[in-house]
């Protein structure tokens, strides 16, 4: 969802945001809420407040569920490293953690997955034949394969039935 919900943002600037709006003339009214809107802009020391009640209504508790492993190591060590440092650490340990994680999968897949003559399902992974031009060792290039029944073998001869 859109921080807007929708609905178009206005500026709240108005025709004062613009320098060269300014320079063609602000009446006292103008200037006084152009001083105001300044004021307003400035953050107290202890902005932006983080309201734990307000977060837990706007997450998902399944996103909570499994963030909370990393957000309680990384709050402890905030202390240590800087809210900042430490919310850094968090998000790039998390990323490496789900890159690991699907490096991990996709090598199980793949390993005990594979579509071989024993299953109907699974990825047919092949290799495909070698480039050697004219001039490099082993042109031109003959197939290991020496029967047509060794091109749709899938395995079969190599079972130890």
């Amino acid at each position: 969802m859109s921080q807007t919900a929708g609905v178009k943002p206005m500026s709240i600037a108005g025709r004062a945001v613009s320098e060269r709006e300014r320079c063609l003339g602000m009446t006292d009214a103008e200037r006084a809420w152009r001083k105001q809107w300044l004021k307003d802009q400035v953050l107290a020391s202890n902005e932006p407040v983080h309201v734990e009640e307000y977060w837990k209504e706007r997450t998902n508790p399944i996103r909570r569920f499994y963030r909370a492993p990393l957000d309680k190591l990384f709050s402890g060590l905030s202390g240590v490293l800087g809210a900042d440092r430490a919310a850094v650490y968090r998000y790039i340990t998390g990323k490496l953690g789900l890159i690991t994680l699907g490096v991990f999968a996709t090598h199980y897949y793949f390993k005990y997955n594979g579509n071989d003559w024993t299953k109907k399902g699974g990825w047919r992974v092949l290799k495909t034949k070698p480039m050697v031009l004219p001039g490099q060792p082993g042109f031109p290039f003959k197939s290991e394969k020496k029967v047509p029944a060794d091109y749709a073998d899938r395995g079969f001869k190599n079972a130890t039935i």
